[in-house]
């Protein structure tokens, strides 16, 4: 600092953050707080159920109401606080606060985003312990290509409602008419740790492929597909205008609500118990099934190809790896095989930095969902269908830590790197 100049508030610096945001657009948060229900049993689940149905909606659940042993986390604006703790209290539901004031994490997280696009723009590397935008990711693949392109290309699968590429990153060694994995990250948008894992673990398998006995055998044999942003529309529409925001970005005529969950998009029990009708719900199944343009894309693709041997599907949070089915609680023919595969994947994971995952079949372990990817591709043949749910429990929620960002991928990448192990050595 100059001299007679004093220190800089902190409090003005958010003030001046929060004035910023304004400006460009930036949807405040300020107040608003994530509350975490234990509900005893099955009626004061349908209790938070009620809340969903309100019109406007006046909750976004974060961990939606499933069963009475998983704690259900929703985001509650300022304005309707009051209001919905009086209807916590008077229904006898006890809550506590996960997230006092979202804006304050918010504005963290736009600090440190800021810091390291200063430092890459200085040191002309691209920070993999770092979020980034859609057109930072873009720029990144471009740049990741190049440089090593004799493992890795960029395919464009589609475009998405708004014309964006819908990309995927493939890994190869050569050969044609190979078997292969797809991995996908980002359908949901908010999930940013998701993207990040996605990008440090494309990183990794670069850096690795010549140097990792498994990692060789597996390349050897297979190639691996990477689509590291599902949902561009919605990606960008987080970093432009509500970072919370879930959906893709398509509208119909006639409907004022925007967007449809593309995990709820798939033709395998599509319009079932898990997902909604209502367009303006967080977990809006479409008009039909593959009706959205991002979710079409990766039918068209993995069908065309007919080798894909196993499906990974990352999203977050709440550290569970889980297979189908999703929208039944009836158990797939390799049940047994893929809990002890689950089993095994989890337990790699927790040895790198001690984070513990449950698993199970979706449907069980974490609650009932129709029209998602891994029953799809379960159903389309794909015999390993895995889906995560990355760090953390809810401290955080969807907005985790960039430092955390680097950890949650290494311990992913060993339980990913164990799904394909398997993939390999089990070929059907």
């Amino acid at each position: 600092m100059g001299p007679g100049r004093p220190p800089v508030d902190r409090r003005m610096l958010l003030v001046c953050s929060c004035i910023l945001a304004a400006a460009l657009g930036q949807m405040n948060f300020t107040g608003d707080q994530v509350l975490r229900v234990l509900a005893k049993d099955e009626e004061q689940l349908s209790l938070l159920r009620n809340l969903e149905g309100m019109k406007p909606q006046k909750v976004d659940f974060w961990r939606g109401p499933a069963r009475p042993s998983l704690p259900v986390d929703m985001r509650v604006p300022f304005s309707e606080l009051k209001n919905i703790k009086s209807y916590l209290d008077s229904h006898g539901l006890d809550y506590s606060i996960m997230i006092k004031d979202i804006q304050v994490l918010l504005d963290e997280e736009r600090e440190a985003m800021a810091k390291s696009r200063r430092l890459e723009r200085s040191t002309s590397s691209f920070s993999y312990s770092s979020y980034h935008t859609l057109e930072e990711i873009y720029n990144w693949i471009d740049s990741f290509v190049t440089e090593h392109s004799d493992i890795v290309s960029k395919i464009q699968i589609g475009q998405s409602f708004e014309n964006r590429s819908i990309l995927v990153l493939k890994f190869s060694t050569g050969g044609s008419q190979r078997p292969a994995i797809w991995i996908d990250t980002g359908i949901h948008s908010r999930e940013w740790i998701t993207h990040a894992t996605g990008i440090w673990i494309a990183k990794k398998i670069v850096s690795k492929y010549s140097k990792d006995p498994i990692l060789i055998n597996i390349l050897n044999a297979m190639d691996i597909f990477m689509e590291i942003v599902t949902n561009p529309d919605g990606f960008a529409f987080t970093h432009s205008m509500n970072r919370l925001w879930r959906k893709n970005k398509s509208t119909r005529p006639g409907i004022f609500c925007i967007g449809v969950d593309l995990n709820r998009n798939w033709k395998t029990g599509f319009g079932g118990n898990g997902s909604n009708k209502n367009p303006c719900s967080e977990t809006y199944h479409g008009p039909f099934p593959q009706s959205e343009p991002e979710v079409a894309a990766i039918v068209k693709f993995i069908t065309a190809h007919g080798k894909i041997k196993a499906l990974i599907s990352i999203h977050s949070y709440s550290q569970m790896l889980m297979y189908p089915y999703g929208h039944t609680l009836e158990p797939v023919s390799n049940q047994k095989e893929l809990y002890q595969l689950a089993r095994e994947a989890v337990k790699a994971l927790y040895e790198v930095h001690g984070v513990e995952y449950i698993y199970g079949s979706i449907s069980t372990t974490l609650y009932v969902a129709s029209g998602i990817t891994v029953d799809w591709a379960y159903d389309s043949g794909i015999k390993y269908a895995f889906s995560f749910e990355l760090r953390d429990t809810g401290r955080y929620g969807f907005l985790l830590p960039a430092t955390q960002i680097v950890p949650t991928a290494q311990e992913t990448w060993m339980a990913i790197r164990t799904i394909m192990e398997h993939t390999l050595k089990h070929p059907y």
